[in-house]
């Protein structure tokens, strides 16, 4: 079974008007809608996951490879799991 690659969606949907990317992932509105397409091929959400973290600078970098290791072990996006546990 092929094993599926993660949305880099971290929980953190606020697109900068600036730059034209998202604060969470640094995709474009272009890149979400190629991500959920079910044609798009594995080589180029590869290539995009390598993409946007050039885009990020060192703090925000840091922040979404710790979150999004953490939705690749959990399910979750750490930021997400953080905003449910504040809602019990």
């Amino acid at each position: 079974m092929k094993k599926m690659i993660v949305s880099p969606c971290i929980s953190i949907c606020k697109m900068d008007p600036i730059t034209g990317f998202c604060t969470g992932c640094a995709r474009s509105s272009e890149e979400k809608i190629i991500w959920k397409d079910k044609n798009t091929a594995d080589d180029w959400k590869t290539s995009n996951l390598i993409d946007i973290q050039k885009r990020m600078n060192t703090s925000t970098l840091k922040n979404f490879k710790e979150s999004y290791e953490f939705k690749l072990k959990n399910g979750i996006s750490l930021i997400k799991k953080k905003k449910l546990d504040e809602q019990k």
